[in-house]
């Protein structure tokens, strides 16, 4: 059980990273590559989105989907593009991080009660 949801865990970090590389891809690219990229990467990231909601509730797989994309989009912007992250973006981003952790916990403790 502990082993399916780590997998949907790795599931929806997959689909946000693939969430992410499509809105890279149109930033970074300027031909029909860039949509073909965009197209690319979105159908792998609902490929994975839906692998996630197999072991996780959607709830859960659309937190750390999100999460993610927002983690990688924002570093990629700073490395990539040389965007500026001022420190409400940091403080916004250690709170959806401490958000999906505590979720996470919390639906762990409330299926263990359940059963």
């Amino acid at each position: 059980m502990q082993s399916e949801r780590k997998k949907g865990y790795a599931w929806a970090i997959s689909a946000g990273f693939n969430a992410a590389l499509a809105a890279i891809s149109a930033k970074f690219f300027s031909s029909q590559l860039k949509y073909a990229l965009v197209v690319l990467f979105n159908v792998i990231m609902w490929g994975c989105y839906v692998n996630s909601m197999k072991s996780l509730s959607s709830l859960q797989a659309t937190v750390t989907n999100f999460a993610t994309n927002f983690l990688t989009s924002g570093m990629s912007g700073y490395i990539l593009f040389n965007e500026s992250l001022p420190l409400k973006w940091f403080a916004g981003a250690a709170l959806i991080v401490i958000g999906v952790v505590v979720l996470s916990k919390s639906s762990i403790e409330k299926k263990a009660h359940t059963s």
